[in-house]
Order: structure tokens, then sequence, then C-alpha cells
């Protein structure tokens, strides 16, 4: 990887650098629906020319997915030639956007310094938070850190909007990608949000910076962006979900069928125990997920009210649960989980529940609240 010299750290030089935010477009990956974040450091006198990139990972490491769940996932930051950079985004139409830094040579010096620092191999690993330190959230901080002054923004924002309706916004056409993040997200990610958590988005910092202002030190102002172009102009979406069937498609229809069994099984007078074997058992093992989000680092996962509904617990009363069930009888389980249902419903008016769960729910309270 291509890296700072010692020798290109002298004053001599800084009138032919610029430093700019990079922001590239959403891409049609699981990991990159929500853009990316990177800073060009372009030396005209010595002819470097880098983008320096927080987002670095690798999912050959093992247990990566596992981890990156629990929120142990370890982030690198690297350094790569800019035309390289470029040609990694040119084929998916995704766009690139640079925003030119209005910078002091003190300015681009001290960060020049801090790229340099953070390039040591001590410093470039960090511990990776989706909503609190990104990508986009590392670059913003080492810009922002060492300009002499005040940054203050000008642009409006929603106060209310949260990092799920955020996110919602990008993963629209990725119904089953959005199902899962809703599914895993808790309470937390439903509360109201300030500027700088919203910019843990690459487009809400580049929307940020574009009218945002330096007041300096000596009362003079300036604007934080000189030059606003786009690289690479965006011509492709993210596209859509290859699997036909949405999330709350599939949802509805357990649910229906669920209440026409329910209906089935009480108009033939039968016992299908065998359901509630399934019900319990699947419910159970999501359940265990969701719990083991307690012990995630990730913020907003650790208290999930879906987990009323999903609950783990079934899995430990499952054995006498079915025997009651075989024998025609409603256990304290059944009465226990009737209630916790109840509790899922309340807890909606807190907390956004991933699509179609709120008709599984119902079928089951139908079911066992009979």
């Amino acid at each position: 990887m291509p890296a700072l010299s010692q020798t290109q750290k002298a004053d001599s030089y800084l009138d032919s650098v610029e430093v700019s935010l990079l922001t590239c477009g959403p891409r049609p990956y699981v990991y990159s629906l929500y853009g990316h974040t990177a800073i060009r450091y372009n030396d005209r006198a010595h002819g470097t020319d880098l983008a320096v990139n927080y987002g670095m990972f690798s999912f050959g490491k093992p247990f990566f997915v596992l981890r990156f769940v629990f929120g142990l996932t370890d982030y690198e930051m690297g350094m790569e030639y800019f035309s390289d950079f470029v040609s990694t985004y040119a084929a998916s139409g995704c766009g690139i956007r640079q925003q030119v830094l209005n910078l002091t040579n003190e300015e681009k010096k001290a960060i020049a310094d801090a790229i340099y620092t953070n390039y040591e191999p001590l410093n470039r690993v960090y511990r990776y938070n989706y909503f609190y330190d990104n990508c986009t959230t590392r670059a913003r901080d080492i810009i922002l850190s060492h300009i002499k002054g005040k940054v203050t923004y000008h642009n409006k924002i929603d106060s209310s909007r949260t990092f799920r309706q955020m996110i919602h916004e990008y993963n629209e056409t990725h119904r089953w990608a959005r199902f899962g993040n809703d599914l895993l997200l808790g309470i937390k990610a439903d509360q109201p949000t300030t500027r700088e958590e919203q910019q843990f988005l690459p487009e809400h910092l580049a929307n940020d910076f574009a009218k945002a202002e330096i007041k300096g030190n000596n009362n003079t102002n300036r604007p934080l962006v000189t030059s606003d172009t786009w690289v690479l102009p965006r011509t492709s979406d993210v596209g859509n979900d290859s699997f036909p069937l949405s999330p709350f498609a599939c949802m509805l229809t357990i649910a229906l069928t669920v209440v026409i069994l329910t209906v089935i099984e009480t108009l033939r007078k039968s016992n299908y125990w065998w359901l509630d074997l399934i019900l319990l058992l699947s419910t159970g093992l999501c359940g265990l997920i969701l719990l083991a989000m307690v012990f995630s680092q990730h913020p907003t996962v650790s208290l999930n009210l879906q987990i009323l509904m999903l609950n783990p617990l079934s899995l430990f009363a499952i054995v006498p649960t079915i025997k009651s069930i075989r024998k025609g009888k409603r256990n304290w389980w059944i009465k226990t989980w009737c209630t916790c249902l109840l509790i899922f419903f309340i807890g909606g008016f807190f907390q956004d529940y991933a699509e179609g769960l709120m008709f599984v729910a119902l079928s089951l309270l139908l079911r066992y609240g009979k």
C-alpha cells in the first residue's frame, strides 16, 4: 500500500495539496447498501494521489459474520492509489462524489500528520461499530478535529429521524436485508438522533459538508467545501431482491396458515400438537438469536421487544407444554406466552418491528388465547 513519506510532509509542498471528502453511492451488496466514505489526499507537486479508506475488512477472517453481529469486528485503515480506488467503484455505477475542502496549509499538514500516524501498523485497526464508529465517522473526525475553528452546518435536518428510518431509505428494495436489520435492531434504534449521529451515513455527511462553514478563531468565516463535483457519475441504483416473495408476504402466509389450521382443528375437534411443536421450536430458536444480541457490543440491539414473541424460553418449556397440549390442556407457559404477546403489541408503540411479525403474533394469540 502507498503511504505518505516524511519528505512529503514538509511545509513547502502544501499549496499544491488538496484534501477532499469522497462519497461513494450505494452498491447492491448487503455491506454496501448505504454507501461509503474515504478521503482523497492529492499532492500534485509530488504526484501523490491517494485514497484514505477506513472501511477495509475481510470476509475471510474466522467467524466474520458472527463477530460482526456481536460487534466484535475489527476494521482497518488503508491507503491505495486514487486511480485504483476509482476503478473499484467504476463497474458498479454507484458514482463517486468529491468535495474539495477549504483548508489552510496548517490544517492540511495536521491532517497529513494524522493520516500518517493512523497508517502506522499499530494504529490501523479499530473496533468497528455501524452507527457510531464506521468508515464515515472516522473520516469526518480526522478532518474536523484538525480544523482551526468551529464548523457550523446551515442545512436543515429532521431531528426526529431514527437510525432505523434512515437505513430504511437505503434498503427499501432489498426487503430481506431490511427484515434482517429490523429483526436484530432493538428499541434504541427508534430513538431520535442528533446531526452528528445522522452523519454515520455517507450521503448525510456529504450533504452536511456541502453547506457547512468554518468560523475561524479570528472571527473570519469560510465555506468548508470549495468544489463539489462527481469524479464518477452515478449511473445505476442498487437493484432489487432476487427472491420473489417479500418478508411481509412470507410472514402473512405463516400467520394465515396458523389461523386456518387452528380453525380446521377446532371444527374437527382434533389436536394438532405437531403444529404447536413447530411454533414453539421455531420461535424459540429465533429467540435465542435475539437473546444473544443482549451480549453484543452494538448498543442498538441490546433491548429488543421482539423477544417477547420470539421467546427463547419456549425451548426450555417445550416438553411439558407439548405434553399438556396433547392432553387438551393449557399449561403455565402458554398462559405466560400469551401475556408476553399482549405486551409485544403494546411495545409496538415504542419500537418498529420487522415487517409482518405483528400478523404472526396475532395468529399466535388467536391460537393460544382461545
